[in-house]
């Protein structure tokens, strides 16, 4: 048994795609022409972190009640958690490519971590080794 998706609400597909594949380096597993439940088109956009087998559903908010949703998915907490071999490449790209850091590295017992925002606005620590000092 695997979790095999989670979804994040985001507000289009095509910037959320580059936000996660161009910025984070996630693959894009898929990329296809769906229907919503009652019909509409819809697509079904899935990315996932090289090498690992939970993926992330890019999921367009359809109404009222789901754009209200986007970047609050949980509740202003952080909800989702990208762990890197060397996290500091990782920062300097990802700063590099604008992504906004809500917090300034640090070091934890369970490593370094940096709490930053993606395309939605969803709260996400970005995680590395325990630093040897």
């Amino acid at each position: 048994m695997h979790l095999e998706l989670i979804t994040i609400v985001v507000a289009e597909y095509d910037p959320a795609i580059e936000f996660f594949v161009q910025v984070l380096g996630f693959d894009l597993v898929e990329d296809s022409p769906s229907l919503t439940n009652d019909g509409r088109p819809k697509r079904w956009v899935v990315v996932r972190p090289p090498g690992t087998a939970t993926g992330i559903l890019l999921a367009r908010a359809d109404g009222d009640a789901q754009r209200a949703v986007i970047g609050e998915q949980v509740a202003g907490r952080v909800g989702f958690f990208l762990r890197v071999d060397d996290f500091g490449e990782a920062y300097r790209r990802m700063i590099g490519a604008g992504v906004r850091f809500m917090t300034e590295p640090r070091s934890e017992p369970y490593g370094q971590v940096a709490v930053f925002l993606d395309i939605a606005g969803n709260r996400w620590d970005l995680l590395g080794p325990v630093s040897v000092a």
